[in-house]
């Protein structure tokens, strides 16, 4: 047993809790009323931060945390397969402890499915329990994304498209 851990009960907010800005947001970042920019950040190698920060705006980070110019709002950003599970956990642990660099903020997690159709059960209850600790997005398998076509976003990814200031 480990001696070394905290002990006792431990209190945390789900979702971002951050200090309005002073002043008006510049023009580029007003997409519509409520909407905010944030940064996509990949957890792994090939999640599809690019294509999410093309179809949905924002600031497309790779794998690495927004420097000084990338919004400080952050989108995790994971495929649905089990490799993608481990590390947008072990991700979203970095900011529950504290340990995501100053001044950073979880927007939520945007899990991109990684082959059409359902998820195989074990992976569907990795998922309910990310769920249940911050919000989740699903973006659905998008043949047409494979070709380069990006167009609009889906119409089952509503809900990310109005956090973004995508929605048409």
């Amino acid at each position: 047993m480990r001696t070394d851990m905290r002990q006792g009960p431990e209190i945390w907010i789900r979702g971002p809790v951050t200090s309005p800005e002073p002043g008006p947001a510049p023009a580029s970042a007003r997409t519509h009323a409520g909407a905010r920019r944030f940064s996509w950040v990949g957890t792994h190698g090939g999640a599809g931060v690019s294509t999410l920060a093309e179809v949905y705006g924002g600031h497309d980070s790779g794998r690495a945390w927004p420097g000084a110019g990338g919004p400080p709002s952050v989108l995790l950003v994971a495929r649905t397969h089990a490799a993608g599970l481990d590390a947008v956990a072990g991700a979203v642990e970095i900011f529950r402890h504290g340990q995501a660099p100053p001044g950073l903020d979880l927007g939520g997690v945007v899990l991109v499915a990684d082959a059409p159709g359902r998820l195989p059960r074990p992976l569907a209850q990795r998922v309910k329990s990310l769920e249940s600790a911050i919000d989740v997005y699903r973006v659905p398998w998008v043949p047409s994304w494979r070709l380069g076509e990006l167009g609009n976003p889906p119409r089952e990814t509503a809900a990310l498209a109005r956090l973004t200031g995508a929605a048409r």
